[in-house]
């Protein structure tokens, strides 16, 4: 917490602090960072090994071969999620899971398979396109501001 916010404190809630801190389990920080540094790594080189495959047996280029591995990605995520299997991953490896796009998949098949009692629309639809919503808004507006930033290079001839 820092020193302006303990301030604004009465003098009860500042001794609750320290003593909540002092009694506060200590967090395994560089295990953490191990696990998640292990896990998005393995997840990038299943990836990379989906890629190669197609790349070898079908005559995929590295650029046609990134949606199919994307897609294959996601798709075993999905499957993983439903089985519960991911979670135990996640929960494992933290970040590492979270930040591959497997992660997102696995944020958006979460939230439908919670709500899929309210209906599909509503219930798995709506809770679903919540978080993705503001995903995709996102990744427009960030690609929007690219493309500006690109084009006024270009009209500049420095890019």
């Amino acid at each position: 917490m820092s020193n302006k916010k303990k301030k604004k404190l009465t003098p009860t809630q500042q001794e609750y602090y320290a003593f909540a801190k002092a009694r506060e389990p200590k967090r395994p920080v560089v295990t953490n960072v191990c696990r998640a540094f292990l896990a998005g790594g393995i997840i990038c080189v299943i990836g990379q090994g989906i890629q190669d495959f197609f790349i070898w047996h079908f005559d995929f280029t590295e650029k046609t071969a990134g949606s199919p591995t994307v897609a294959i990605l996601i798709l075993v995520s999905v499957i993983l999620t439903s089985l519960g299997v991911y979670d135990h991953i996640a929960q494992w490896a933290g970040a590492g899971t979270a930040v591959p796009v497997t992660g997102f998949a696995n944020s958006i098949a979460s939230a439908a398979i919670e709500h899929r009692t309210e209906g599909y629309v509503l219930g798995v639809g709506g809770n679903m396109f919540k978080l993705a919503g503001s995903v995709v808004v996102f990744g427009v507006f960030a690609a929007f501001v690219v493309a500006l930033i690109k084009t006024a290079l270009a009209a500049l001839g420095v890019g």
